[in-house]
């Protein structure tokens, strides 16, 4: 029996905004799937976005949502899960939105260890704004503002996340559709920062503009270039060379940020 993804999807909303080819409707699904896994109340979760393709995606769906300013979502996330910390805070966005314009509240949130999950769909350009350079476009390739190709090196989002404080970061890919609610619902049950990256692709202006001559090429891409955590820990350095880790990637317990910050509330009330 066919998944029933429309009793999550807010009347009137559809057909989306995304280019055919996106990978961005197969994170939604994945997304709409973890929920349901996890039991989430929909009117006790917020997903919290701020600009960009990714970004739009609150809109379709049939719960608390908030699309904020660009590279901000972190930050109103934030807001949200320190104002009403029993909802279920869920933050959604692009890669440049998440750490170009907002890197700063990126890093400050996994710092802080609060609890929410944030997937970071990582197309590797800025879709939406014109095609510009992301700092997660790959070196060499070519978008709107590095016509002659990127000469800049590349985050790693994943290593970033981990080193500055999430306690949970995990990776797919949008070929690898059915790995995506798994990881996202491991995210959502984990007390803390969780940081999700999915690898997806733009046709329009990252795959047009660096000669994939179709989305299955694009998608045979991601498929080769994945290597699951527990495959990769028996490959050599060579193997490993140009490929990226799926899976989870790191979880750790600490302290949880709206907890400490209640007991700080305690602490001077008492006072």
């Amino acid at each position: 029996m066919a998944y029933d993804y429309e009793k999550s999807i807010r009347p009137g909303k559809l057909p989306h905004i995304w280019c055919p080819g996106c990978g961005h409707g197969i994170v939604m699904k994945g997304l709409i799937r973890a929920m349901d896994s996890c039991e989430l109340d929909r009117d006790n979760t917020a997903v919290v976005s701020g600009i960009g393709c990714a970004s739009r995606l609150p809109g379709y769906l049939d719960t608390c949502t908030l699309h904020t300013a660009h590279g901000r979502a972190a930050a109103f996330a934030t807001g949200v899960k320190m104002a009403k910390p029993e909802m279920n805070v869920i933050v959604v966005g692009g890669d440049g939105d998440g750490t170009a314009i907002g890197g700063n509240h990126f890093i400050h949130a996994c710092r802080r260890n609060i609890d929410m999950t944030y997937l970071v769909m990582n197309n590797s350009i800025y879709g939406m704004t014109g095609g510009q350079f992301s700092p997660c476009t790959p070196t060499g390739a070519k978008a709107s503002t590095t016509v002659y190709g990127n000469p800049d090196p590349t985050f790693d989002i994943a290593k970033l996340a981990i080193g500055a404080g999430a306690t949970f970061v995990a990776r797919g890919t949008a070929f690898h559709a059915t790995q995506i609610d798994k990881l996202i619902a491991e995210g959502i049950k984990h007390k803390g920062l969780a940081v999700i990256e999915i690898l997806d692709d733009c046709p329009t202006t990252y795959g047009r503009r660096n000669k994939f001559r179709s989305v299955i090429d694009m998608m045979k891409r991601l498929k080769e270039i994945a290597v699951p955590v527990a495959a990769a820990a028996k490959m050599t350095p060579e193997q490993l060379e140009g490929k990226v880790l799926t899976g989870v990637l790191h979880k750790e317990e600490r302290p949880e940020y709206t907890e400490q910050y209640a007991q700080v509330i305690q602490r001077a009330q008492g006072a």
